[in-house]
């Protein structure tokens, strides 16, 4: 089985970083791993699912919740290492 696709979203809003969770989960097919709040008003969400799906589903939230408050960064790591499942425990 091929390891599923992890996308992050890291808004400077709480507000923007709900948004682009919505935006990400009913614009592609991804699931929800996790909303982390880093600290100082940035709050990142992270989502999985298909490279395709959560590519896309990055793209959409990144342009919705900028229309709401600072988009620090976004990422796709198409095939992360099994490591990775220690940071997002």
């Amino acid at each position: 089985m091929m390891r599923q696709a992890i996308g992050m979203v890291e808004t400077k809003s709480l507000v923007a970083a709900i948004q682009a969770a919505d935006t990400m989960v009913k614009s592609a097919d991804v699931t929800l791993l996790e909303a982390e709040y880093v600290g100082s008003g940035i709050v990142a969400v992270i989502v999985t699912g298909e490279v395709a799906a959560v590519t896309a589903a990055v793209e959409n939230a990144k342009e919705i919740a900028a229309e709401i408050a600072e988009v620090i960064s976004t990422n796709v790591i198409a095939r992360p290492h099994d490591e990775i499942d220690k940071i997002l425990d």
